[in-house]
């Protein structure tokens, strides 16, 4: 066998170790469809055998996980880019969770109709790192206010899409 022979063999059985997708197609059209995203966003669900950081030249990933109950909205408002621009990470680096804790805390500042600020948020909130995907968590000593946060997200990272990249300009 030689060596190149042998590096096709590798390749194969990673493709084979891939975890399949999680969510169907179906599900991917329903979703597009319920949240109206234009056409020029061109919305694409994945191929067998992708994984969420084979997003194509010019196209981010999205999770399904950030829409489904965590009201998450396209296109994104100017607080969300300012949290990515201050913990400078990547939008398709972002655990569910801490999409669940930016959006909730969003939506408390706008029902008690003050402006949500990356400096506000941070009272509440820290960065936190783990695998290569950030989230936040609850500062000690301060108020709650998600009272009931999400435990876990079972396969998220196997329910994801990709779309053009200037749909959160950066």
């Amino acid at each position: 066998m030689s060596t190149g022979d042998h590096h096709k063999d590798s390749s194969e059985e990673i493709a084979v170790g891939l975890p399949p997708l999680k969510w169907s197609r179906e599900t991917f059209d329903g979703l597009i469809r319920n949240l109206k995203f234009p056409d020029g966003w061109d919305a694409q669900y994945p191929n067998e055998g992708q994984m969420a950081a084979d997003a194509p030249a010019g196209y981010i990933t999205l999770f399904w996980d950030f829409f489904a109950a965590r009201n998450f909205r396209l296109p994104v408002k100017k607080f969300f880019l300012e949290i990515l621009s201050y913990y400078n990470f990547n939008f398709s680096q972002m655990h569910p969770i801490g999409m669940v804790r930016v959006c909730h805390f969003q939506f408390v500042c706008h029902k008690m109709h003050i402006e949500p600020t990356v400096t506000r948020f941070r009272v509440f909130h820290q960065m936190h790192c783990s695998q290569g995907f950030y989230s936040f968590v609850q500062r000690v000593s301060t108020k709650k206010i998600l009272l009931q946060p999400p435990k876990s997200f079972h396969d998220w990272k196997q329910k994801f899409l990709f779309t053009k990249a200037g749909v959160i300009p950066m």
